[in-house]
């Protein structure tokens, strides 16, 4: 199993103006493979403390899948994947260019400007915050996931032929 944490990322949600449902769409998405979602917290759109979750999982928890919903917009309180680029070590661009190129049913994951990249030995990706467009956009990269973490880790997660 691939251990994953889950960051939701948004000022309101964090303010209690709205429940948080990206995490569940998130959930259910990953129900679908080999994941089990290990940890989930909700933070405002503070760059330090998106820097202080995802190096925590990263660093500590060791977590092979971080995925970070929302704060990937244009706004000017959007600032995930400036917070996430401070901590990688490599960057990932074909994932992040494959959920932007996989519009489906949502156009506005075009616009998410999220980025994906290694720490240590996880994986961290950048999905935008809507419920529907962070699922699109997941799914867009879900049958690379196994792989890739392999790759990243040393572990086997995928049949071997």
């Amino acid at each position: 199993m691939i251990r994953v944490g889950i960051l939701s990322v948004s000022d309101e949600a964090a303010r209690g103006v709205y429940p948080d449902t990206t995490h569940t769409a998130l959930r259910e998405a990953l129900a679908a493979g080999p994941f089990e979602v290990a940890a989930y917290e909700l933070v405002p759109q503070e760059s330090a403390q998106i820097k202080r979750v995802l190096r925590l999982w990263a660093d500590r928890e060791g977590y092979e899948l971080i995925l970070s919903a929302g704060g990937t917009g244009l706004s000017p309180r959007d600032n995930t994947p400036e917070a996430t680029r401070e901590l990688l070590e490599r960057e990932v661009p074909g994932l992040a260019e494959q959920m932007r190129a996989c519009i489906g049913a949502s156009p506005h994951v075009v616009l998410s400007r999220g980025v994906v990249g290694t720490r240590g030995r996880s994986l961290i990706v950048n999905l935008p915050g809507e419920p529907e467009d962070a699922r699109v956009a997941l799914e867009a990269i879900f049958p690379l996931l196994p792989k890739t973490i392999e790759m990243i880790t040393g572990k086997t997660l995928t049949s071997q032929r």
